[in-house]
C-alpha cells in the first residue's frame, strides 16, 4: 500500500492535477476498487483496454460496463465525465455569437430583462472579432439607478482577456429614453476603457418595443454616434 503521501488524492491536493499520472487521475474519478479489483488495478485496465486517453474518450456506458471492477453506477458516471470533456474540447473552438449590432445584443439580453423591477447592468466580454466570451451581471440597483462602476465593468473584461467589450442595463419601464445619468456614465466607461485598452464598443439599453417611443425596444450609444 502507499504511504498517505504519495496517494493521488494527496499528491493532487499537494501538487495540483497536472502532477498526477493519467491511471492516477482515472483512480480518483473511480473513487473504490471490489474485492479482487483494487481501483489502481481497474484505472490501468481502463487505460490498457481504451489504448490510451484519447481512445477512451470515444467509450459508451457499455464499454466502461465491461471492465471489471466497475459496476453500472460507476460506468455511467465515467462515461458522463468523458462527455463533459468532450463538450469542453469541442466549445474552446466554438466562437460564441457574433455580436455586431445593438439589435443582437437586445435579442440575447431581454430574456434576462423581462419582467424585472429593477435595473440590472451586464458586461459583454468580445474577441478581437467581436463574438461572445464571456456574459456577467455587473450590478443591481433599484428601478430608477444603478450601480454600473468601469471597476467592475473592466475587470471581468481583463479576466477574460477580452479585446472589447458592451454593456447594457435594463429599464423597468420599458422605454429605453437614455436618462443623463446613462450619458454621463458611457462617457466614464469609454474613458475607462482607453486608459485600460479594452474598447467599448456600445452601451445599449434594454427596454421593451411596446414601450419604445422608437418602436425598437433598445437604445445605442454606438448606434447614436454617442460613443
Amino acid at each position: 500500500m502507499l504511504p498517505p503521501d504519495d496517494r493521488p488524492r494527496e499528491r493532487l491536493s499537494r501538487l495540483g492535477p497536472r502532477a498526477l499520472l493519467d491511471a492516477e487521475l482515472l483512480e480518483l474519478l473511480i473513487g473504490v476498487g471490489t474485492r479482487g479489483a483494487p481501483v489502481a488495478a481497474v484505472a490501468r485496465e481502463l487505460l490498457s483496454e481504451a489504448g490510451g486517453l484519447l481512445a477512451l474518450s470515444c467509450w459508451e456506458p457499455a464499454d466502461f460496463a465491461r471492465v471489471r471492477g466497475l459496476g453500472p453506477a460507476k460506468a455511467a458516471e465515467l462515461s458522463a465525465a468523458v462527455e463533459l470533456a468532450r463538450r469542453i474540447r469541442e466549445r474552446a473552438h466554438d466562437p460564441g455569437d457574433r455580436l455586431d449590432a445593438p439589435a443582437k445584443v437586445w435579442a440575447r439580453l431581454e430574456p434576462l430583462a423581462a419582467g424585472l423591477t429593477v435595473e440590472k447592468c451586464w458586461v459583454l466580454c468580445l474577441n478581437r472579432r467581436n463574438r461572445l466570451l464571456a456574459l456577467h451581471e455587473v450590478s443591481s440597483g433599484t428601478a430608477t439607478s444603478s450601480l454600473l462602476h468601469p471597476r467592475e465593468v473592466f475587470r471581468q473584461a481583463l479576466r477574460h482577456a477580452a479585446s472589447a467589450a458592451i454593456v447594457a442595463h435594463n429599464h423597468p419601464s420599458g422605454d429605453p429614453s437614455p436618462s443623463p445619468a446613462d450619458r454621463a456614465v458611457t462617457r466614464q466607461l469609454a474613458d475607462a476603457g482607453r486608459v485600460v485598452g479594452v474598447e467599448l464598443l456600445d452601451h445599449v439599453v434594454v427596454g421593451r418595443p411596446e414601450a419604445d417611443p422608437g418602436g425598437k425596444g433598445w437604445f445605442s450609444f454606438g448606434e447614436a454616434g454617442l460613443i
